[in-house]
């Protein structure tokens, strides 16, 4: 026989911290990869946005992206 929990509204709850986790790993390991030697390379270029060269605005844009992506998954309610 199955085992029940006391509280089934926390049933799942095990499960979506494991989907969490993943998701939080995948952001790390995709920021890596973006933030890493071979594509900053990409952005190395005398190329200006707005007065300013590509590579800071891209470092910039990287990381408040990563930071929203972490603080949505972080804060979103299960559904």
């Amino acid at each position: 026989m199955p085992r029940r929990s006391a509280r089934p509204e926390f049933e799942g709850l095990g499960m979506l911290r494991a989907l969490l986790t993943q998701r939080l790993w995948a952001v790390f390991v995709g920021g890596w990869a973006l933030l890493n030697f071979p594509l900053l390379t990409l952005w190395g270029g005398d190329v200006r946005v707005g007065g300013l060269p590509l590579l800071p605005v891209a470092l910039f844009l990287i990381w408040a992206g990563l930071i929203g992506l972490v603080a949505w998954l972080v804060e979103r309610q299960p559904d």
